[in-house]
């Protein structure tokens, strides 16, 4: 089939020449001024938008994650945007630390209906914006660029004179007006300047009582780092900058809005709006999220609560009726989930090195997972990838079980054809069943009756009886001497290759019944086979003891 995309009719966007860029060398430091447009932007993209409860119920969740401006809706547009609007109000439900935000287009009937809605509003910012980009202004509106800077003047006008009206009423209201250039990212940036200077003109704010100035990547059209130079050249020629706010919208057409918003920042923006995972039109808008949690994996605290995702997830996921996706950066299902032995084997022994009061320091993992409500069950998964590095980790996260490597070699086949077999993930509860049924933990062919161990000069004696009978031997130790006893009884030299022990701490599907407090691997060669045997058991001597017995067992 012939391909159908033809890459000669699209052209790149003019963007300032600007050489000496400084943005580059920049780094953040604190979090920006967040602005949550979840409530209007992310509901205006919405196939069903939502109701006033839903409205409600998000509204509520964002004011919960700390969320101090927040834009509630466009009320001019329609009637559940004004009733959302005004049940906020006179139901006394805005916090007095937080600022509802408003968008309204630069007619004067729409923004006479505005402040109708805000309505004895404690404090709220008017965002009045008109269109400035060169395909709005010539194929759309058909104006010339003063014309359209006359739009803005005279939207800016309006905004200032009917807040005057509404504070002889309620004297007690403040107000913020800001001001978009709509599609800042396809305006040539002097041109943007001049629009913005205008309005600012209009307003005279001063640095104790600021305007915003919000710069949208209404459509994203060029690469986060040319935005940059944009919002660079823009702050650095705008008169009476100190006055002003700068606040970023960017979306997420060429898949980098958060890209940009971070390097707007570093051109010296203040603000960032945005939603909730990303939601919005076409593409979405800048995750808030994303953003957030980049600043938090670098030291910087966001200044909101993103602490336990299963929480707020699925209040947006309910009313926008949009799935997170399970990689969704930082906060979907799986990001912190390793398949991959390799990786498992890393972050097992990265986490076993990491201490509580250390800098966070571990192979795949970019952040503590405990920090956004996620436990280390969730970091690794037993699949037919993991190898022997995942089974050991669960088993020790889950059960305590600290597996020796050679350990670890003997189980990871057992694992892997459990896998297999169920044909994805296995869970902790599975591999330990299959771990417990393997090594014969619940029962056993041996019965250890009795056993007595006394110092022979710089030796140790065993007495020990198994199912009845009594053996004798005698060693540098207690395994030397059962290996001495078991040659004496049997005739079959033992080499113990290896052994290790652990304390067992109490845990209802691992001592099942018993008080096991003691674990023992022991790893033997016998008639110039190597086995294994593992046992639990009330104290690490006859945990030692049975394991050694069932390896010689297994072995003969």
């Amino acid at each position: 089939m012939k391909s159908t995309m033809n890459a000669i009719k699209y052209r790149r966007t003019p963007t300032p020449e600007l050489p000496n860029r400084q943005w580059p060398n920049n780094f953040l430091t604190k979090a920006p001024i967040w602005v949550s447009v979840d409530l209007r932007d992310g509901n205006q993209a919405l196939a069903n938008p939502m109701t006033v409860d839903q409205k409600l119920a998000l509204w509520k969740q964002l004011v919960s994650m700390g969320f101090k401006t927040i834009e509630v809706g466009f009320p001019s547009a329609s009637q559940v945007e004004f009733d959302f609007t005004r049940r906020l109000i006179e139901e006394n439900l805005i916090p007095d630390d937080v600022t509802i935000q408003v968008l309204v287009q630069a007619r004067e009937h729409l923004i006479a209906r505005t402040y109708e809605a805000l309505k004895g509003v404690k404090q709220a910012v008017v965002h009045v914006y008109n269109t400035t980009s060169i395909v709005q202004r010539e194929n759309v509106f058909e104006k010339s660029k003063e014309e359209i800077k006359a739009m803005a003047v005279q939207g800016a006008i309006w905004v200032q004179e009917y807040a005057a009206k509404a504070s002889e009423t309620n004297p007690e209201s403040k107000w913020v007006f800001q001001y978009s250039p709509e599609s800042f990212s396809q305006t040539e940036t002097d041109y943007a300047v001049e629009v913005c200077e205008a309005v600012m003109n209009v307003w005279q704010p001063t640095p104790e009582n600021k305007c915003i100035l919000n710069l949208p990547a209404t459509v994203e059209s060029t690469s986060p780092n040319r935005f940059a130079d944009q919002v660079e050249y823009f702050i650095t020629h705008l008169p009476n900058r100190e006055s002003a706010i700068i606040s970023i919208h960017t979306h997420n057409d060429r898949g980098c809005a958060v890209a940009a918003a971070e390097l707007a920042l570093l051109a010296g923006a203040d603000r960032i709006e945005g939603t909730l995972l990303g939601n919005g039109e076409r593409t979405g808008n800048m995750d808030i999220v994303t953003l957030a949690m980049n600043l938090f994996s670098e030291g910087i605290d966001p200044q909101l609560d993103l602490s336990h995702p299963n929480n707020w997830i699925p209040v947006v996921e309910e009313v926008t009726q949009i799935k997170t996706h399970p990689r969704h950066p930082w906060v979907g299902e799986v990001v912190y989930t390793a398949y991959s032995g390799s990786h498992q084997d890393a972050i097992r022994k990265c986490l076993l090195k990491q201490q509580p009061d250390a800098p966070w320091n571990v192979a795949y993992l970019p952040i503590d997972p405990k920090d956004v409500g996620r436990d280390y069950e969730a970091i690794i998964r037993v699949n037919s990838q993991s190898g022997k590095a995942g089974s050991a980790f669960v088993l020790a996260q889950e059960y305590g079980l600290n597996l020796p490597k050679w350990m670890q070699l003997d189980f990871a086949p057992v694992a892997q054809a459990l896998a297999e077999e169920h044909g994805g993930v296995i869970s902790h509860k599975e591999l330990y069943a299959a771990f417990e049924t393997h090594y014969g933990l619940q029962q056993s062919d041996i019965q250890l009756d009795h056993y007595k161990l006394d110092r022979v000069g710089d030796q140790e004696k065993l007495c020990i009886e198994i199912d009845g009978e009594k053996w004798e031997g005698i060693g540098n130790g207690t395994i030397s001497a059962l290996c001495d006893a078991w040659q004496k009884r049997t005739g079959q030299a033992v080499d113990v290759i290896d052994y290790a022990e652990h304390a067992l701490h109490l845990i209802d599907d691992v001592s099942a019944g018993k008080n096991a407090r003691a674990m023992a691997y022991v790893y033997l060669q016998q008639n110039q086979t190597k086995t294994v045997g593992v046992a639990i058991a009330e104290d690490s001597v006859t945990a030692m003891l049975l394991a050694l017995l069932k390896g010689l067992h297994s072995g003969s």
